[in-house]
């Protein structure tokens, strides 16, 4: 793979939607930002048509002078592409219902209709030299031959980029690639992936589509966005950086610092396992693991901590060796036997088991004063044994 990828970062437009999520203006600048700095290309800043307090934001954003370029989402309505232009951008996405489902129940229009307005649509936001991106809503669930048909006529309009949406994440890998690719040889014009997660497969599908021919892709930072959220950020740019070879120049280290921040904002906590960024991806208990871990990190691990901005730990509990013991023992300034090792690490299993957890370093060292405590007094009866009989 060696076409250049663009990244359409949607935190700030379908992130938010994310129900109960709403960020504050200086978030939403603080985000825009973070997304610039680390080398995103495009950020879908939020839909105008929402109001003044938006489009003040949208402005704001803009105002920035960023690198990315800066879009917004409308409803293929005259009004919306207004109160886009009125923001000052240079590009709009128009979401457009192309599933017969969407048709009776979202729009209640039939298939003419929608090709005529999006056509009406496009035509007026040409005239005023906008790039246009026009999204298939639930493009998965729509009748081939009539994809096909909408696909062709937006090319016809001038439109510059087909997204497709995969709006209830029901397609698989497999689907996905196959259906970009049939796109691929129907149209000329750019394609863009936009998949959501309902079934755990937004990055595959999204790596699969550009695998096909998509050079667009819509991403959110932690996977945020509506019900099981989108194709996450961190997951497309490390899967096409260590999977595909494929490295586009992303400031990955800062990953970890982007993830807490729209975690925050979002008030949508990080599982300590998320993929890429999760607090615990990096964490070791395992005697096997760590064992492996302590002689070459790649035995277990795809790539560095660092290289997303996250450290390695090496816990200790249940499933611990006594190598690992003895190792981080040293760390707290304690040099521990081999016997000592094996004696501290069964009570470190007993604790564990207690408390369900791995052990801090001041649990450890509890347990190592409970040893030593024990081991002294069974020392001390020792000698007392031994000072009986030999006055005996």
């Amino acid at each position: 793979m060696n076409k250049m990828i663009i990244l359409n970062d949607t935190t700030l437009r379908d992130g938010e939607q994310a129900a109960g999520v709403a960020f504050r203006r200086e978030e939403k600048l603080h985000i825009a930002r973070m997304l610039d700095t680390i080398g995103v290309q495009e950020i879908e800043a939020g839909i105008p048509a929402m109001g003044k307090e938006e489009q003040g934001t949208i402005k704001a954003i803009l105002g920035l002078g960023l690198k990315a370029e800066i879009s917004t989402w409308n409803r293929a309505v005259i009004l919306d592409i207004n109160a886009s232009i009125d923001c000052g951008v240079k590009m709009v996405s128009i979401s457009v219902p192309v599933s017969d489902i969407h048709l009776k129940y979202v729009l209640n229009r039939d298939r003419r209709w929608v090709l005529e307005q999006t056509k009406r649509v496009i035509d007026y936001a040409k005239e005023y030299g906008i790039y246009v991106c026009v999204g298939a809503v639930d493009a998965s669930r729509s009748a081939g031959d009539f994809l096909m048909r909408f696909a062709r006529l937006i090319q016809d309009c001038g439109a510059d980029r087909l997204r497709f949406d995969d709006t209830v994440g029901i397609l698989d890998p497999f689907q996905t690639f196959e259906i970009i690719n049939k796109l691929r040889s129907e149209i000329e014009m750019d394609i863009e992936i936009h998949c959501h997660n309902d079934f755990g497969m937004a990055t595959a599908n999204t790596l699969a589509a550009i695998k096909a021919g998509a050079r667009y892709a819509s991403v959110t930072v932690n996977g945020l966005g509506e019900r099981a959220g989108n194709a996450a950020l961190e997951e497309v740019v490390m899967a096409l950086k260590h999977i595909e070879e494929t490295d586009f120049g992303f400031d990955t280290a800062r990953f970890r610092e982007l993830s807490e921040y729209v975690a925050n904002a979002s008030s949508r906590a990080i599982s300590v396992s998320k993929p890429i960024v999760g607090s615990d991806i990096f964490a070791h208990e395992s005697g096997v693991h760590v064992d492996g871990i302590l002689k070459n990190p790649l035995t277990y691990e795809p790539f560095s901590p660092g290289d997303v901005g996250l450290d390695r730990k090496i816990l200790i509990g249940k499933h611990s060796g006594s190598h690992a013991v003895r190792r981080v023992f040293e760390k707290l300034g304690i040099s521990l036997t081999e016997d000592e090792s094996r004696d501290i690490l069964r009570m470190v299993r007993i604790a564990a088991e207690n408390t369900k957890k791995a052990l801090s370093d001041d649990e450890l060292m509890g347990v190592y004063q409970k040893y030593m405590d024990e081991y002294s007094h069974s020392s001390n009866k020792l000698q007392l044994i031994n000072h009986e009989i030999s006055r005996d």
